[in-house]
């Protein structure tokens, strides 16, 4: 019995249930469902590793990649898996082993990217970012990467300086507010003229020419982005009919353009029912970018982070206790807002499942909440959940991306560990903290 007939969230392999065979002890037991991840069940996760414990399926992450990149074969094209959704080094070295490359919006997640890809990885990296330092500027012209995707004159004029300091060429990329809304959070929507990021497409040619007049810059793309999750293809092919037109005029300027980055940005279904397969929906999504493309001749620079690396994980959590204040119920487990920050951050939706099903159990609407003082410690209100005790475990759902990436210490609270699994093995890719860990820096 798989888990999509039992919720709408997940509709990969890489989480199921199976029935499990109940300890020899419980005489007169039914067989239970039981929440695996492929081939492992979740308890015996919890068992070795503790809760609160991200676990990610290694064969989602390769499939959903798989499916992208098929999507795209018939454009040229490049994935750089945008770090910042999830950057542990296991994982990024599973996406380097598939060919990926990344894109990258700090200095630190250029190391990651070097630490766990190595060094000729560079060759696929594009630099993100509105703020970017001489510093890491100056580290990426060292590591050589394929492009900086630029966001304001003043960088334009930073990199100048580091480029001719080293004497080494920087491949350039403006990224261009094309102003197309898209229906998102406001925090995370990026293409409109109000937001931080880009430069008006309008001012982009005199910049190109600015570029061209020096001697260790080349302009060789444009680079665009509007947005994350976002599950309407519209925007996107919107957005890419305007750089297309761009670069034709950036051409007859005499730029040699040969990359488009179409920036990242698309959704996953975190509540909806009767979503699309995975390779359906991308394909809608490729078709989108593609169509404004033809006949002009570039190679395809993609961005996906959320949608390669979001279902692929979970948050395991154990209930410490059920309470009731006056009617309102709550159920308070060990995961707090410090380890899944996005409900609290953008009131965002995450599908809640218990890892063990129980037969006829009648759900209960109640407050699932964290252990920080605080009242947005909450990871769902008024949630209907079936026979859920203290003790028990949780699975919330789609954290893959955006989860672990955004966890701090508030409280004094320690960052929980990742595990990978795949297939009949688990390896923990992230030990969960020690105090000593937090006090160690402060003494």
């Amino acid at each position: 019995m798989t888990l999509q007939s039992q919720t709408s969230a997940i509709r990969l392999p890489g989480f199921l249930y199976r029935e499990s065979k109940p300890p020899a002890s419980s005489r007169g037991l039914a067989a239970q469902p039981v929440l695996h991840c492929e081939d492992i069940p979740l308890p015996q996760l919890a068992a070795q590793y503790g809760t609160p414990l991200y676990v990610y399926s290694s064969a989602t992450i390769r499939e959903r990649y798989e499916a992208f990149d098929a999507a795209f074969r018939a454009v040229p094209h490049t994935i750089c898996y945008s770090v910042k959704a999830n950057s542990n080094l296991s994982i990024l070295r599973l996406l380097g082993r598939k060919g990926c490359g990344f894109d990258v919006v700090s200095g630190g997640e250029l190391e990651r990217v070097l630490a766990a890809a190595g060094r000729k990885a560079a060759k696929k990296v594009v630099f993100s970012g509105v703020g970017k330092t001489p510093e890491e500027l100056t580290a990426a012209l060292k590591a050589g990467i394929l492009l900086f995707n630029v966001e304001s004159e003043s960088e334009l004029s930073a990199l100048v300086e580091c480029a001719n300091r080293l004497r080494k060429t920087a491949s350039v990329a403006l990224r261009v507010n094309p102003d197309v809304a898209a229906e998102t959070h406001p925090y995370i929507s990026t293409g409109l003229h109000k937001h931080k990021f880009g430069v008006p497409i309008r001012e982009a040619r005199a910049l190109y020419a600015k570029a061209a007049a020096e001697p260790y810059l080349k302009a060789r793309g444009v680079s665009v982005h509007i947005g994350s999750q976002i599950t309407d293809v519209a925007p996107f092919g919107e957005a890419m009919a305007r750089v297309a037109d761009l670069v034709r005029e950036l051409r007859a300027d005499g730029h040699a353009i040969d990359y488009i980055d179409a920036g990242g940005g698309l959704g996953i279904s975190y509540d909806t029912a009767g979503a699309l397969p995975f390779s359906e929906y991308v394909a809608r999504y490729a078709q989108a970018l593609i169509a404004p493309l033809r006949n002009l001749d570039v190679r395809l620079l993609l961005e996906p982070g959320r949608s390669i690396v979001g279902p692929a994980g979970i948050l395991l959590t154990s209930v410490v206790y059920k309470k009731t204040n006056d009617s309102k119920r709550f159920m308070v487990v060990d995961a707090a807002m410090n380890d899944l920050i996005r409900p609290a951050l953008y009131g965002a939706y995450h599908e809640i499942i218990p890892v063990t099903q129980v037969a006829g159990a009648e759900p209960e609407t109640i407050d699932i909440v964290g252990p920080i003082c605080e009242t947005g410690d909450f990871f769902a209100r008024d949630r209907a959940l079936p026979g859920v005790n203290e003790g028990d475990l949780l699975a919330i759902l789609d954290v893959g991306a955006y989860g672990m990436v955004l966890a701090s210490n508030y409280n004094t609270r320690l960052r929980a560990a990742e595990v990978l699994v795949n297939r009949k093995s688990a390896r923990v890719i992230r030990r969960r903290e020690k105090v000593s860990d937090l006090l160690r820096a402060e003494r």
